[in-house]
């Protein structure tokens, strides 16, 4: 078996410890979703398992050859790679050899008639028979057309962010690695993506640790859950919905031992405040053991949930209207006549590809962006808090108190009650003793979620909210989630995040691009069931395209690399093979009868050539495209 284990870790940053004392196994093919609040180190300990960081105390244990790979939130890339070499950087003999390929085939582009490279071509083309280079470089771009990367050739230096994580994620996918450490996956990857990568981890032969936002997705993702809780990790079996389930069962215990601490904190209190004579040197224990209860006390308290109706600025009939609004940048088409009339009370999730102008609408909402052409009219009630993705513009010498305070002391309720700003930072998850702590000892998330609150905390009556989910840990997502329910203004909100816009929204704006957006009335889920729905009804079996006849010679348009000449060349008899395939296993699981190991077997491997097959009906149609154009 191969195991990594953990003994005795310790982590201090700073003034602040991480973690301290923790231990833990991870067996092979297991998929652990390791989660907890912003600042409690989680980033810190992927780091510290792959090796990029250092431990304090502890030690790992794990055999020799075991081998880590990680995908970092901020992945380091190197800019003069193409995307295809990127994902295939690591020095194995079969990566070698496939970059050595697509490098003459580069070459040849330019020195098609270059017989040295032509004999070159042919040398590797043997060498990539014998170790397999073929599966593996079909495996690497199917997995890049995935994600949404097509141009396998083009630079890492002229990719967009989102972009560039998404070859990371490959990379790491595509590493044979005993375990794999993914933090934040699932960041600039839309539904379908999720979707293929949840498939994709399923299948993986390595063992996988992965933080996430994501709440479904570590939901179907993960067989166990690890939770980083004020330097403490607590070890859960199953999924998301086991782990809150057992959670639920450990706080009820956790209110249950708290009452009797506190039954106990009630007696020591009275007995120490008898005065002088009790502190004598014989009592010294006991006034040490009731200073540590009074420390325990205010330590479990500390998470308490406060219950909070809040009732925000009042808000009228007139909220936002929106009338034939038009936005271009460059030949880029954002709104195209569009209409939008925003109701009190409204719950509207915007989604739609990266790219389409989902923030632009909120960034002309907010006044920050003016529209070409077309109205907008904004309720005189109306007090607008916009959380965006940009950096946020802290005083870091500030402490945590002072900051929430600059907005406001209090917020009211719907009974007219106040709340004070510290009560809320508890609500939070910034428990008392940390109220003072100056915002630069915070980690990136701790001050989203810092910067969040000070927007509650102006009692605002419609909430812009780009993308909350890149940065908020899923417990803060749960009292974002709560207080949004009591809030009685609108909410509009940008986010790729299924279970959160399930829980808060219940109307969407689907962007298209190019202008298109549809509108829909109901959940996200809801939605995409009923996309799937309609594709179901309209899918048909794909047709092989006509094959070419060699003796024609075609002439193939010059807009075609070398490569994808070649590979153009082939394509048709690639498809016809990858059907001919396919209608030969299943004429194996036909005849299997009740022989399940072989069914079972056939079956994995039909999904392999299914995967090939839709992966190659793609090619076919973007070299076409590229052919005729």
């Amino acid at each position: 078996m191969r195991i990594l284990t953990a003994n005795q870790l310790g982590k201090t940053i700073g003034e602040k410890q991480i973690f301290k004392d923790i231990s833990f196994s991870i067996g092979e093919k297991e998929r652990i979703g390791l989660i907890g609040v912003n600042g409690t180190g989680k980033s810190t300990l992927l780091k510290i398992i792959a090796g990029i960081d250092d431990l304090d105390q502890g030690e790992f244990t794990k055999p020799n050859d075991y081998s880590i790979s990680i995908l970092l939130q901020d992945p380091i890339l190197n800019n003069e790679l193409t995307v295809l070499e990127q994902i295939l950087a690591r020095d194995t003999k079969i990566n070698q050899t496939i970059r050595a390929y697509e490098t003459v085939i580069t070459q040849l582009n330019n020195d098609p008639d270059n017989e040295k490279l032509l004999n070159r071509l042919f040398d590797l083309q043997k060498k990539m028979d014998e170790l397999g280079g073929w599966d593996v470089s079909s495996r690497a771009k199917t997995m890049l057309t995935k994600l949404g990367l097509t141009d396998f050739n083009e630079k890492i230096r002229n990719l967009s962010g989102g972009q560039k994580k998404r070859v990371a994620l490959a990379e790491v996918l595509m590493d044979q690695a005993d375990l794999l450490l993914l933090d934040e996956p699932t960041n600039h990857l839309d539904y379908e993506m999720i979707e293929w990568l949840q498939d994709e981890l399923a299948k993986h032969p390595a063992s996988i640790l992965f933080v996430t936002h994501d709440r479904y997705f570590l939901d179907a993702v993960s067989n166990r859950i690890f939770e980083l809780y004020q330097g403490s990790l607590y070890v859960y079996k199953g999924n998301y919905a086991n782990y809150l389930e057992a959670k639920a069962v450990r706080q009820v215990e956790s209110v249950r031992q708290r009452e009797k601490a506190e039954n106990l904190y009630r007696k020591e209190l009275t007995w120490i405040r008898r005065g002088a004579q009790a502190r004598s040197t014989k009592q010294k224990a006991r006034i040490q053991r009731f200073e540590k209860l009074e420390e325990d006390i205010r330590k479990k308290g500390d998470m308490q949930n406060i219950d909070i109706a809040f009732s925000g600025t009042r808000l009228g009939k007139d909220v936002i209207e929106i009338k034939e609004a038009y936005k271009t940048f460059g030949q880029k088409t954002i709104l195209a006549g569009f209409d939008m009339l925003v109701k009190p009370g409204d719950r509207i999730g915007i989604v739609g590809q990266n790219g389409s102008g989902k923030s632009t609408l909120l960034n002309i909402i907010a006044g920050k962006e003016p529209l070409d052409q077309g109205t907008i009219t904004i309720g005189q009630t109306v007090k607008l808090a916009y959380y965006t993705q940009e950096s946020v513009d802290m005083d870091v010498n500030r402490r945590m108190i002072e900051y929430i305070r600059e907005t406001g002391d209090v917020i009211h309720t719907k009974e007219g009650q106040t709340i004070s700003a510290a009560q809320m930072l508890e609500r939070f998850l910034f428990p008392m003793h940390t109220h003072g702590t100056v915002i630069r000892k915070l980690s990136g998330g701790e001050r989203r979620r810092l910067y969040l609150l000070k927007l509650l905390m102006e009692e605002p009556n419609v909430l812009l909210l780009d993308e909350p989910t890149n940065d908020l840990d899923t417990e803060t997502l749960t009292v974002l989630e709560q207080f949004l329910e009591d809030f009685s203004g609108v909410v509009i909100t940008v986010s790729h995040d299924r279970y959160f816009l399930d829980k808060v929204c219940d109307e969407l704006l689907i962007f298209q691009g190019n202008g298109v957006i549809d509108k829909y009335i109901g959940s996200y889920t809801e939605y995409l069931q009923m996309i799937a729905g309609q594709q179901e009804k309209n899918v048909k079996k794909p047709v092989s395209p006509k094959k070419q006849n060699p003796q024609e010679n075609q002439p193939i348009k010059k807009k075609l690399t070398f490569a994808e000449k070649k590979e153009w060349e082939e394509i048709d008899g690639k498809i016809a093979a990858a059907e001919k395939k396919l209608a030969q296993i299943k004429k194996e699981m036909e005849s299997s009868g009740s022989d399940f190991s072989l069914l079972q077997e056939l079956m994995i491997e039909e999904e392999k050539w299914n995967n090939e097959l839709e992966y190659l009906i793609e090619r076919w149609a973007y070299l076409a495209e590229r052919a005729e154009g």
